[in-house]
């Protein structure tokens, strides 16, 4: 157990039992797939974070505002049903405010926040610790898109997962349906998880929710290209590509890309790759769900009891899950 006056951060490769990030083959391998593609993970550089906190704000992103008005009705409830001294694992913490609006009704014994963005994670957390100075705080960096691990040394019993924002989106439906049962495994059983997920609904709704007037949504898609810059030593220019984002009804997801404005050619040390004028890089997909069709899938995933909550339009959805019996040697 950590000492609660004393916050640790760990970073990917100092004793969390995770592999090195591998940015470099990852987003070259994407970059000369057939359709080209950015993982959306690479969107949260110090600027993304900032410029998706701004995006928060927006009167037409509806996903923030929506779960913090639902989790100030339902927390009392939340509270009372999985008790105090909980173990409060934050799956992608990002300014971490959504997991702090619960401590007082949790009243954990230990916040364990995960995000990618480490540096910008770091000083949130510091912040988080001279607020609360009596409560142990840990933050982990690494991407846990890829497998989730926990750290070695966290009691099996009381945990709760708490994965707010619709990030569950992100996932394929398969995919998705993966992550949870894996979230179950590390549960154990009677634990509990807390998860937001963005709803169908009218598509200009959608549509205007990631084509904000202002274009705060747009320079967030095109930073990603000055991120991977960085990262790899290619040489995108943000001024040839347009973002471009849309509902796709049938496949019931938005999908940000970036589109080239003219013929180019991108490089990078060791390769290369030409974009035609109006190709697309897929930057993000977010998948939007019926509430009955995500209550399935977690009870499929191992949570038979399941509690929905709803905004009154039935814009968004946060689920309370419990882990049920099912898996060895529990």
């Amino acid at each position: 157990m950590s000492d609660p006056h004393d916050m640790t951060f760990k970073h990917p490769n100092d004793g969390d039992n995770q592999e090195p990030f591998d940015d470099h083959h990852a987003i070259i391998k994407g970059l000369l797939d057939t359709s080209a593609s950015i993982a959306p993970k690479y969107f949260y550089d110090p600027l993304g974070c900032r410029l998706f906190e701004v995006i928060t704000r927006l009167p037409a992103y509806y996903p923030t505002r929506i779960e913090s008005d639902i989790f100030l009705r339902s927390a009392p409830t939340i509270g009372k049903e999985i008790g105090e001294g909980a173990i409060l694992i934050d799956l992608g913490a990002g300014n971490c405010e959504k997991a702090a609006g619960l401590f007082d009704v949790l009243k954990p014994q230990r916040y364990i926040a995960v995000d990618i963005a480490s540096d910008f994670l770091d000083g949130v957390l510091k912040g988080l610790q001279e607020r609360y100075p009596n409560l142990a705080i840990e933050g982990h960096a690494y991407d846990f898109s890829g497998g989730l691990t926990l750290p070695p040394d966290l009691p099996k019993s009381h945990r709760v997962m708490f994965y707010p924002g619709s990030s569950i989106g992100n996932f394929t439906p398969d995919d998705a349906m993966k992550f949870l049962r894996e979230i179950r495994k590390e549960l154990h059983l009677g634990g509990h998880l807390l998860i937001g997920v963005d709803l169908v609904k009218e598509d200009q709704i959608l549509d205007l929710a990631y084509n904000d007037p202002l274009g705060i949504t747009a320079a967030f898609n095109r930073n990603i290209l000055n991120h991977i810059n960085r990262l790899i030593g290619s040489d995108f220019d943000i001024a040839d590509f347009n973002h471009v984002a849309f509902y796709h009804r049938e496949e019931k997801r938005i999908e940000m890309h970036l589109e080239a404005q003219r013929d180019l050619w991108i490089q990078w040390p060791g390769g290369e790759r030409h974009f035609r004028k109006n190709e697309r890089i897929q930057t993000e997909y977010s998948y939007k769900y019926r509430p009955e069709t995500f209550e399935s899938m977690l009870k499929a995933a191992g949570f038979p009891r399941v509690k929905t909550y709803l905004d009154e339009a039935g814009w968004f959805s946060l689920f309370h899950a419990e882990a049920g019996p099912g898996f060895v040697n529990e």
